[in-house]
């Protein structure tokens, strides 16, 4: 498996970015090195996270994630089993809650070991489509008012 530093990522991110269209100077917070912007009714965020590893050393992961909605205080038991479900059959993207979040992000993650820029485009493009998707689904099954 080759080898992939996060500098070489972050730079297939920012290709990425060019080929659609944006602008990396208008999508990129070098503070806190990450990538964002909106596709449809979706805000898209992309970074490379550290993991520290117990011998001292690093693992990183292309991480993407989109907020979705804020977790409805009605019906949560049958919200959370629909999350589960969809789970099981939206292949490559993920439903979670981060922790003391109460909101639901579509996610996307992978060790960068091994990466090209082919997966990066996909990995985000793929993320883009379910978090636009999922975001409105989502709000009009489980219609929610401000809590």
């Amino acid at each position: 498996m080759a080898t992939v530093t996060r500098e070489q990522v972050e730079e297939m991110i920012n290709q990425y970015v060019r080929s659609v269209g944006l602008s990396v100077e208008r999508t990129y917070n070098a503070e806190r090195r990450i990538w964002d912007w909106q596709v449809g009714s979706a805000k898209i965020e992309v970074f490379v996270q550290p993991i520290p590893m117990k011998d001292g050393t690093e693992r990183h992961f292309l991480r993407v994630f989109s907020p979705l909605m804020l977790v409805p205080k009605h019906d949560e038991l049958r919200f959370y089993r629909h999350l589960l479900e969809l789970n099981d059959s939206k292949l490559g993207v993920k439903l979670t809650v981060l922790p003391g979040s109460e909101t639901v992000y579509a996610t996307y993650e992978r060790d960068i070991n091994g990466i090209d820029y082919e997966e990066v485009k996909t990995t985000i493009a793929d993320l883009e489509w379910w978090a636009d998707t999922l975001d409105d689904q989502l709000k009009q099954q489980f219609a929610v008012s401000d809590r």
